[in-house]
């Protein structure tokens, strides 16, 4: 079991209790069944068709998102490649994982998915008041 996958699952038994938490922690730890790859290190001058066309080799890229800044529009240094197969996506995982694009080495790994998340200013509700009374 991986590390990470360790630390999901404590903090899920630790939010939750119930018994939906441990099957939830068994299946999070098996290997990864999708399709999708987390491609983080690209240079800032990499773009959607160089890095479809770097990932292309090893079967057919479905589709391929680089994560850009909002406020400068300059890439974040990660991004996504979907394969239409989870064979391709390994293949790829494999060969890519540490090679240089643009001068570069890349980390290719599964990409796992969002867990939701409620917004930061719920989470600390009682931020604004000291043992029941307004700052």
């Amino acid at each position: 079991m991986r590390k990470t996958s360790l630390i999901h699952c404590f903090a899920r038994q630790v939010i939750r209790s119930s018994s939906s938490s441990s099957s939830y922690c068994r299946s999070f730890s098996s290997s990864p069944s999708n399709n999708k790859l987390f491609v983080a290190g690209l240079s800032w001058s990499v773009d959607e068709k160089s890095l479809k066309e770097a990932f292309s080799s090893f079967g057919e890229v479905s589709e391929v998102r680089i994560m850009y800044d909002k406020d400068s529009g300059r890439s974040r240094g990660f991004g996504f490649v979907n394969f239409s197969r989870e064979d391709e996506a390994s293949s790829a995982r494999d060969a890519m994982d540490g090679k240089a694009l643009l001068g570069r080495p890349l980390k290719v790994s599964f990409a796992l998915d969002k867990v939701n998340r409620e917004p930061l200013n719920t989470r600390y509700s009682n931020r604004g008041t000291t043992f029941g009374r307004s700052r």
